[in-house]
């Protein structure tokens, strides 16, 4: 059987505090990396977090794409979780572009392969961002 579902959980560092504070744009990169990864929105809801930050998730009809924000660390963690045609890394890339981080770090998850010994990984860093 052929891996079901696809995840990554990306970590990006170093990015712009007022851009991880606002929940406005954080909701719309999140989309913008949805659509570039062929995704279907079919639900959303976003939090302004207190004193400071962004909580949301996508729900989409090929699984779901999360983040929640540290501004005052600069930090963003994000979980791309699809199935699928979709392709979970082109979100990342549309993020990893938008937020600038100093470094990335990227573990990518192969889901529901059940004649492979556990889930199996693989781990990308990044200390220039993507750039």
């Amino acid at each position: 059987m052929d891996t079901v579902s696809r995840q990554l959980l990306c970590e990006y560092w170093g990015c712009a505090p007022a851009l991880l504070d606002d929940k406005q744009a954080v909701e719309g990169l999140l989309r913008r990396a949805a659509e570039a990864a062929g995704a279907s929105v079919v639900a959303s809801a976003f939090h302004a977090l207190s004193p400071r930050g962004v909580a949301g998730v996508l729900v989409l009809s090929e699984s779901h794409f999360s983040i929640h924000t540290w501004p005052e660390h600069g930090y963003a963690a994000v979980d791309f979780f699809t199935c699928g045609t979709c392709r979970p890394e082109r979100g990342h890339e549309v993020l990893a572009q938008a937020l600038r981080p100093r470094a990335v770090e990227v573990v990518e998850l192969e889901r529901g392969r059940r004649e492979a010994p556990g889930i199996r990984t693989k781990v990308h860093r990044d200390g220039a961002g993507g750039r």
